[in-house]
């Protein structure tokens, strides 16, 4: 055994992940009906339930067998939902249920079935892939004449075509395939018992499709399907476990997609050759200035049969060319191919000449390149007979392309120039004449067209020999002569219609294509310059309307995970409608990752067609639009044009994206290294020394002996330092404080506390502050306890003072206030700081308390900022609010400011065991029992904004007055 290589080993795990998030899908694989799928899949499900897996029946077809029907008893099913189709109400799966129920196991029989119209997607196995990716496993049945690549295999066998397929890749990509098998025999004896169909169908079944020869031929189908599976699993096996390191190069195919019938059926040969030889293969069409002049039935088969290739695995390819065979060997060449697959017998296109001799042109041109013909004779013929009966029945099959004015305006024309012609016929000769004629034939196909072209050729001979070639006003001839010049000018006539309309529709073609790119290259430059989401939509949405002339709306996510239309339209002739909109189908589009809408498999019926705008790292949103002829856009250019239109715009909305998410990293980096430099200078440059000086200050203010011998003046200076030291660690501490509540690392300790205990320690540490100040304090005796940091809210009130001492004249008073108040149906308990000052500038109410912000912009008063944002800080971690208001007169005259804050006082605090009042007396400090009796004093409410409460409490601390 060798190394394992890093890739692979990368590659095997990422597609482990993903077959952990998806649901397991087992496949019973059968030649055809009746050989026992269904009683097969409800035995493995009953073995699975008495595992102790949640086991559910999505569908099942018993087809009335009572031995399959006895399967069901006991297991859960899940109700079908009723559609309406045509008048009646028909039984389909609901998926929508089965969704929500999330089982560990769904039983989903017929895989290849055909939902009913209404449903969300056209095919069960569509339902199915949905149900894996919710990760649920399933259990399902398909016959060897549903797969897509033996369709036409197995109605050539049988000569009953089956319409109802299923894509190769779903087979291929179970993670289990069971076979159950029965000899034709037994198959037959089990028909005629009645255990497959009833008596009357199964006679004809015998003598159409359960024919022994027939089943035999379809058995071997089955087995070598399953055997091929087989090969692939133990190569898969052998890879991933690193046994044997093959070295083989890869080959690549493709298939000639022409806008013949048969091209379907060389679609699947090519499918079957590709799955035989484990090659990646292509589905090519060179459309041509001939296939573009074919009418819209016959291209439609084209697309057909490009989209029958996606869904079997091809990649599509659509090239523009005027010589297919060049085209197609020069794109051969660039993709290194080995083998070209071609229809034997077409007559449109490619295939129009790819005969024999066509072939051995091809071989000539790619010697390296292996050519493969697909005999599709019968196809061909069918098609031919099919498209006679309805040409001939007026479906306009073979209708062309030019309007019926402009073969009026052909003949008009050629009879302008012989009209022209006949006034100058004496002055000049016949051969002149000609070249007025070849003349108008350039205009005509230039400008009407190639069939008013090729009227007009004919129209100038006749017009020429008729009225200017001897003799005149006859189509007789007197010199043979002219007919070789009738020859060579009807054959020169001809040729230049022909080649003037191929150029008029290669520059048709070539502008449509420039306009394109340039709309490409415009909308790319525009979105590298947008910064925001809203100008990408706009972008985005122009380009693509102008581009596809539709109406378009880009969906975006919100938090929820929940598309929305994010920005309008600004022209709303471009925009699309909330009433067009269907947000259930953009939302699955966004979570599925996966396209929607009109032209897909899922949800066909929609208004508009739904992509996701899927970035590198996740889907960004989805676009809408609706054109008014939605045909188009399934044309494989067209169809790369919108999806290369999505994937930019998607690029563009992730670049944004992480734009904004690397400046917000930028921001915070750069707040983070302010906070810790300002935060080390703090600590380090001034705290230090702050701490010095205010211990030797103390000293010095202190010391007995120290203070007899110190002069007044010393005395004076040390008060000062010791003063202007306190201010300065003020100062730190409320810049420490600011950042530590900025960074969410101070947190409350909630005790609870009495009002009048707080306001009475603040008063005691700022007692320095405040000497020589009449405080007032009204603070009722039943104001309820609060749960509070005391420590924190002391600093509230510590910082309302400081303030408060600090704007207003020494001698004013200051008062404080509390009450009980109610708001929003909470209860609050108000705290009210009342100075009578000159109050605060018009418009600084709520700027206040905002950080590095002062009242008085220019002040010799110290101070930064941050008192008041403390404050604020602390107030709302505690869940109340502060505010600030002038107290006014009745004239509008100031008297002063007004401070306030809340706090809750919702919770009422845990009992506590009764104290005897003697005790308590006898504990209480010596400070409360001597404080003096209360008064019934109130304190006038100040006019304003914030008036205060009007107090009626009684006064538990009377006037104070600081000395």
């Amino acid at each position: 055994m060798e190394r394992p290589d890093p890739d692979a080993l990368l590659d095997k795990l990422q597609r482990e992940e993903e077959k952990q998030r998806r649901g397991r899908l087992k496949i019973f694989f059968g030649a055809s009906a009746g050989v026992g799928k269904t009683f097969a899949m409800l035995q493995a499900a009953r073995r699975r339930k008495e595992e102790g897996v949640d086991v559910v029946v999505g569908v099942a077809e018993t087809h009335g067998r009572k031995e399959t029907l006895a399967l069901l008893e006991g297991l859960e099913i899940v109700a079908p939902a009723k559609l309406e189709y045509r008048g009646r109400l028909l039984a389909e799966f609901d998926l929508d249920a089965a969704l929500a129920r999330k089982p560990g196991l769904i039983l989903i029989d017929e895989l290849a079935h055909s939902n009913v119209h209404g449903s969300r997607h056209l095919k069960r196995w569509q339902d199915v892939h949905e149900l894996l990716d919710a990760g649920i496993d399933v259990y399902t049945t398909v016959n060897v004449q549903h797969l897509e690549s033996l369709n036409d295999v197995v109605g050539q066998i049988t000569g009953i075509r089956v319409w109802e397929t299923v894509p190769d890749r779903v087979f291929d990509l179970a993670d289990e395939v069971t076979l159950v098998d029965l000899p034709a025999e037994e198959l037959l004896d089990r028909l005629r018992e009645g255990k497959i169909y009833l008596p009357h169908q199964a006679e004809n079944a015998v003598r159409n499709f359960f024919r022994k020869g027939n089943l035999i031929a379809l058995r071997e189908l089955a087995l070598r399907r399953t055997a091929d599976r087989v090969d692939a699993q133990m190569r898969e096996y052998r890879a991933d476990q690193s046994i044997e390191r093959i070295w083989q190069a890869r080959e690549r195919i493709i298939v000639c997609v022409g806008a013949g019938p048969e091209s379907g059926t060389v679609v699947r040969a090519a499918a079957r050759l590709a799955a035989s030889q484990k090659a990646d293969w292509l589905a090519v069409y060179v459309e041509t200035p001939k296939l573009q002049r074919l009418p819209d039935a016959i291209r439609k088969r084209t697309l057909d049969a490009l989209k029958l290739a996606s869904e079997l695995g091809a990649e599509a390819v659509t090239l523009q060319g005027e010589d297919e065979t060049r085209t197609l060997i020069a794109y051969a060449r660039m993709r290194n191919v080995s083998k070209l697959v071609v229809g034997a017998s077409a007559s449109w296109g490619l295939h129009a000449r790819l005969r024999r001799s066509t072939a051995e042109r091809l071989i000539r041109a790619a010697r390296d390149i292996d050519v493969t013909l697909v005999n599709t004779g019968t196809v061909r013929d069918e098609a031919v007979r099919r498209e006679s009966a309805a040409r001939f029945a007026g479906l306009g099959l073979g209708r062309g392309r030019s309007k019926p004015t402009a073969y009026l305006y052909t003949i008009g024309l050629c009879a302008a120039i012989t009209v022209l012609a006949s006034l100058t016929l004496d002055s000049i000769s016949l051969a002149n004449l000609v070249m007025l004629y070849l003349l108008g034939t350039i205009f005509t196909a230039a400008r009407l067209g190639r069939g008013p072209g090729v009227l007009f050729s004919f129209l100038a001979v006749a017009s020429f020999d008729f009225f200017f070639v001897p003799p005149r006003m006859s189509f007789t001839v007197s010199d043979t002569q002219y007919l070789l010049t009738f020859a060579v000018m009807l054959v020169t006539s001809l040729t230049i219609s022909n080649l003037t309309a191929s150029l008029r529709r290669q520059a048709r073609v070539a502008t449509m294509r420039e306009r394109r790119t340039g709309a490409m290259f415009a909308m790319t430059r525009e979105l590298g310059a947008a910064l925001t989401t809203a100008q990408i939509i706009e972008i985005g949405s122009r380009h693509v309307a102008e581009v596809f002339r539709a109406r378009v709306a880009i969906l975006l996510p919100d938090s929820g995970e929940q598309v929305r239309q994010k920005v309008d339209n600004p022209d709303p002739a471009l925009a699309l409608g909330e009433s067009e909109l269907d947000n259930d189908i953009a939302q699955w589009v966004y979570d599925q990752q996966k396209p929607a809408g009109c032209g897909t498999d899922t949800l066909p019926a929609a208004t508009a067609l739904y992509l996701p705008l899927k970035a590198p790292m996740r889907t960004r949103g989805v676009i809408a639009l609706v054109t008014p002829r939605m045909e188009e856009v399934q044309v494989p250019e067209q169809r790369t044009m919108i999806d290369t239109f999505a994937a930019q715009i998607a690029l563009a909305l992730e670049r944004v994206h992480y734009v904004e998410i690397a400046q917000d990293a930028l921001v915070v980096m750069e707040s983070e290294r302010l906070r810790n430099s300002l935060l080390s200078a703090i600590s380090h440059d001034l705290r230090t020394p702050l701490t010095a000086i205010v211990g030797f200050a103390s000293m010095l203010a202190e010391a007995p002996g120290r203070a007899e011998a110190c002069t007044p003046s010393a005395e004076e200076l040390a008060e000062a330092i010791h003063e202007e030291a306190l201010r300065m660690t003020g100062l730190v501490t409320n810049l420490l404080d600011m950042a530590r509540l900025q960074e969410g690392s101070m947190r409350l300790n909630r005790q609870w506390s009495s009002i009048e205990e707080v306001v009475g320690a603040a008063l005691a540490g700022c007692r320095r502050m405040l000497a020589g100040r009449s405080i007032e304090a009204h603070i009722p005796a039943d104001l309820p306890l609060v749960q509070l940091d005391a420590v924190l809210v002391e600093r509230v009130f510590a910082n309302l003072f400081e303030n408060a001492s600090k704007y207003t004249p020494a001698d004013s008073p200051i008062v404080v206030a509390a009450a009980v108040a109610m708001e929003g149906g909470r209860r609050f308990v108000r705290l009210d700081i009342v100075d009578s000052g000159p109050g605060l500038p018009a418009g600084m109410e709520a700027r206040v308390f905002e950080k590095f912000t002062r009242g008085e912009k220019e002040s010799a008063k110290p101070g930064i900022g941050l008192g008041l944002a403390i404050c604020r800080a602390i107030v709302e971690a505690h869940g109340g609010r502060i505010g600030a208001a002038n107290r006014t007169t009745a004239d509008g005259t100031v008297r002063g400011a007004t401070f306030w804050f809340t706090l809750p006082a919702d919770e009422t605090p845990p009992e506590t065991p009764p104290i005897d009042a003697d005790s308590a007396e006898q504990e209480a400090p010596a400070a409360a029992r001597e404080r003096p009796a209360s008064g019934q004093a109130r304190l006038a409410p100040p006019a304003g904004n914030e008036p205060l409460p009007p107090y009626a409490a009684k006064k538990t601390n009377g006037k104070i007055e600081t000395r």
